[in-house]
C-alpha cells in the first residue's frame, strides 16, 4: 500500500487535488454573477459547516479503511460496492470533460508564449482544442503513473509554490493598475439585499464542494495513503483555509483588471477565455500578465485533473492483477475517448446531443447532478451505516466529533439536495420559478441521471435489507 512521505506531503497533495479551475476561473465567474461581497458570506459559513465536516470525514474513513472507493464502499456493506462505482463512473465522466477545458487553458498559455493574441472565437474555429485535451490528458496521466510519493506528491510539491508565488506576482503588478480599489471594494463589501434570493446561497453551497473537491472520493482515496498520526481535523482545516485563500487571491488578480479596463465582472463562464484576454490584450505587458494568468490556471487544472483521475484508477487497481502504470494507461485511454465528443464540442465539428454542445451537457448534468448526488452517497453511507464507535474513534467525541457528525449525516445531505432541486427549479432569470420548468434537454438527461443513481442507491438497501432478514 503505498503512503505519503510525510504530513507536509499529505497537505500540499490535497491542497493541489482543492485548488483548481474551481478556485480560479468558476470562483471569480461565479463571485461576479452573484453580486461579489455579497456571495463572500454564505460561500465561508458553507465551507466550515458543511464542506469542511464532509472533508474530515472522507479523509478519516479513507485513513481508517485503507481503501480505495469501491473497496470503502464495500466493506460498509457488500451490497453497497454498486454506490461505489457510481462514485467512480461520475467522476470519471467529470475528468472527461474537466481535462478538454484544461486543454483550452494550455491553448491560450502557447499562444501567450508566443505572442499570438488569441480569442475563445478563434481558437473554437479550428480543432486545436482537441490535441490540447490529449496533451493535458496526457500529462495528468504521467503524473497518476509515477505513483502517490513518486508523481502526485512530488507534482504538489513543485505545484504549490508556484501557484502562490505567480498569484502573488500578478496581485502585485494589479495593486498597480488604477481599478484596483474597486475591484477589492466588488470583492469584499456586501449587497445585503441580495441575500434573500436563494439561488446566491445555492451557488455558493454549490461552489464550495465543487471547489474543495469533497463527496468525489478524492479526499477518501488521498486519505487512504495517510498515516495513522496525522491529525485529521486539523489538516482538513488547513487545507479549506490554503483553498479558501487561493480563491480570495485569484479574486484580489481578476477583478482589478476587470474594472481596470471597463470590463464586465458578470460575464460568468466566459470571463477567463474571453473577458480577460480582451484586457491583457490593451495592457502594458500584458503578454507576460497573459503567460501567468494562463499558466497558473493550467498548472491549477492540472493538479485537480491528476486528484480526479487517481479516484478512478486507484479503484482499478484495487481489483486488478495489473501495474499502476498499465493500469494508468488503460484508464487514460477510456477517458481520451470519453472526453473526444466534448473537445469536438467546441471545433468546427461542433459535437453535440439534441442541438446542445457535450460538454455543456455533461457539465450542466453529470457535474451539476451527478457530484452532489455523489457526495451526498458518500455522507449517508459513511454516517448511517458505520457504526458510532468506529465513528467516534475517528471523528472525536467531544462537541467537534458531535458537531461534525450532525453535520454530515444531517445537514449536508440535505443542503445538497436542496442545492440540487433549486437548480433543476430555476428559471432563466435566476431566481426560483413557482412550477417545475418543461422538460428540455437538460433536465431530461439529468432526470435519467438522477434516476439512475437513485435506482442504484435503492437496489443496494435493498439488497442490504434481504441479507439481514
Amino acid at each position: 500500500m503505498e503512503r505519503w512521505s510525510s504530513r507536509l506531503g499529505f497537505l500540499l497533495s490535497a491542497t493541489a487535488a482543492a485548488v483548481g479551475l474551481g478556485n480560479v476561473w468558476r470562483f471569480a465567474a461565479v463571485v461576479g454573477t452573484n453580486g461579489g461581497g455579497a456571495y463572500l458570506v454564505p460561500y465561508l459559513l458553507s465551507a466550515f459547516l458543511l464542506a469542511l465536516p464532509l472533508l474530515v470525514l472522507e479523509i478519516s474513513v479513507g485513513r481508517r479503511l485503507r481503501a480505495d472507493v469501491v473497496s470503502a464502499f464495500r466493506r460498509v456493506r457488500p451490497e453497497f460496492a454498486p454506490l461505489g462505482w457510481l462514485v467512480v463512473v461520475l467522476v470519471a465522466l467529470v475528468v472527461s470533460y474537466y481535462l478538454v477545458v484544461t486543454g483550452w487553458t494550455l491553448a491560450f498559455l502557447v499562444a501567450a508564449v508566443g505572442g499570438v493574441d488569441l480569442t475563445f472565437t478563434s481558437l473554437t474555429a479550428t480543432y486545436w482544442p482537441v490535441p490540447a485535451f490529449l496533451v493535458s490528458t496526457l500529462v495528468a496521466g504521467v503524473v497518476v503513473g509515477l505513483g502517490v510519493r513518486g508523481g502526485i506528491e512530488r507534482m504538489a510539491t513543485v505545484v504549490m509554490p508556484v501557484i502562490l508565488v505567480v498569484l502573488l506576482g500578478l496581485l502585485a503588478y494589479g495593486a498597480t493598475l488604477p481599478g484596483f480599489g474597486a475591484g477589492v471594494r466588488f470583492l469584499f463589501e456586501p449587497d445585503f439585499s441580495v441575500w434573500s434570493d436563494p439561488l446566491l446561497w445555492s451557488a455558493a453551497f454549490g461552489q464550495v464542494f465543487f471547489s474543495l473537491s469533497v463527496g468525489q472520493g478524492i479526499m477518501l482515496t488521498y486519505g487512504s495513503y495517510l498515516d495513522p498520526e496525522t491529525n485529521v481535523p486539523e489538516s482538513a482545516l488547513l487545507v479549506t483555509v490554503a483553498d479558501i485563500g487561493v480563491a480570495l487571491l485569484a479574486g484580489l488578480v481578476i477583478f482589478p483588471i476587470v474594472f481596470s479596463f471597463g470590463l464586465e465582472p458578470a460575464s460568468g463562464s466566459e470571463l477567463a477565455f474571453t473577458t480577460l484576454p480582451r484586457a491583457f490584450a490593451a495592457m502594458p505587458g500584458g503578454r507576460l500578465v497573459a503567460v501567468a494568468f494562463f499558466g497558473l490556471l493550467f498548472v491549477a487544472a492540472v493538479s485537480s485533473a491528476v486528484s480526479i483521475l487517481e479516484v478512478v484508477v486507484a479503484a482499478v487497481v484495487g481489483r486488478s492483477e495489473r501495474s499502476r502504470a498499465r493500469t494508468t494507461a488503460g484508464v487514460l485511454g477510456l477517458i481520451a475517448l470519453a472526453g473526444l465528443p466534448s473537445a469536438l464540442s467546441y471545433t468546427p465539428a461542433r459535437a453535440a446531443v439534441f442541438g446542445q454542445p457535450v460538454l455543456d451537457l455533461l457539465d450542466e448534468t453529470v457535474g451539476t447532478l451527478g457530484l452532489p448526488i455523489s457526495a451526498v452517497v458518500v455522507a449517508v453511507v459513511f454516517t448511517w451505516f458505520v457504526d458510532r464507535e468506529t465513528l467516534g474513534r475517528e471523528l472525536g467525541t467531544g462537541w467537534l466529533g458531535r458537531f461534525l457528525l450532525v453535520s454530515t449525516k444531517y445537514a449536508t445531505p440535505a443542503v445538497l439536495l436542496l442545492v440540487t432541486a433549486a437548480t433543476l427549479l430555476a428559471g432563466e432569470d435566476g431566481v426560483l420559478a413557482g412550477r417545475v420548468p418543461e422538460l428540455g434537454t437538460f433536465d431530461a438527461v439529468g432526470a435519467v441521471v438522477g434516476v439512475l443513481a437513485v435506482a442504484v442507491a435503492v437496489w443496494s438497501v435493498l439488497q442490504l435489507r434481504g441479507r439481514q432478514s
